[in-house]
């Protein structure tokens, strides 16, 4: 990324008020939703890891990834739980999830300077055994499947803001997800796009909402709401 705070601050509605973020189109496409822009973006913080060691910025914050992390401890997730992170970046939360003691972790990510990136800091962690592919979730073909964990911070963002096919790549993001995990797998979405009903919405089909996540929240004018919403489903078949 140019950094995390840019794109936050050009992600959508972050941080308009809940109940003023209700339409399913309410707000406009941007670069960040290109595949050219996060290709540019890890180009250079590949370049800048191998310079000077600098990981670059963490998507959401490291707080996105410890409240993540808090929630596989209460729902007991085992360490053996094959878990997909979708839209790895720069693999940080790859590295949190394997010093957490998770084993069998998978990152995916369509940008190949991602995944050059993302291998070199785990290599750096010596973190060998971790998977990482460069892979577009939206034509994954099939290629990903049985998964007891799927997480998404920022990926269903990025690609709700694609200039080209919103609509279709929405609706294949969500049938790949329905793909990828085991039936009663879990997916778990950080978003600063999308409030808690329109995401509710958006996976009402061969989903169950399990639970909110809480999130750092706000008072404007009297009224309260969250700058990123992060929820708990269930795959039900």
């Amino acid at each position: 990324m140019e950094n995390a705070a840019e794109s936050l601050h050009d992600c959508g509605n972050n941080s308009d008020l809940e109940e003023d973020r209700s339409s399913e189109e309410d707000f406009g496409t941007s670069k960040l939703g290109t595949k050219e822009y996060w290709e540019d973006a890890y180009q250079r913080e590949l370049e800048t890891f191998k310079d000077i060691g600098d990981v670059g910025e963490i998507w959401f914050g490291e707080e996105s990834m410890s409240r993540v992390l808090r929630w596989m401890d209460r729902a007991k997730i085992p360490e053996s739980a094959s878990v997909l992170d979708i839209g790895t970046g720069n693999g940080a939360f790859l590295v949190e999830l394997a010093k957490h003691g998770y084993r069998n972790l998978t990152g995916i990510d369509y940008s190949p300077a991602s995944v050059e990136l993302a291998k070199n800091v785990l290599e750096a962690e010596d973190l060998p055994n971790v998977t990482v592919k460069e892979i577009d979730f939206l034509n994954c073909q099939g290629e990903l499947k049985g998964f007891d964990v799927c997480i998404d911070k920022g990926t269903f963002d990025a690609i709700s803001l694609n200039p080209v096919n919103t609509k279709e790549g929405k609706q294949l993001y969500v049938q790949s997800l329905k793909d990828a995990l085991k039936d009663r797998g879990y997916f778990a979405i950080t978003s600063c796009n999308w409030t808690k009903e329109q995401l509710l919405e958006r996976f009402s089909e061969g989903f169950e909402f399990v639970q909110e996540l809480p999130t750092p929240s706000f008072n404007f004018g009297g009224k309260k709401g969250n700058s990123v919403t992060a929820l708990i489903f269930m795959r039900k078949h």
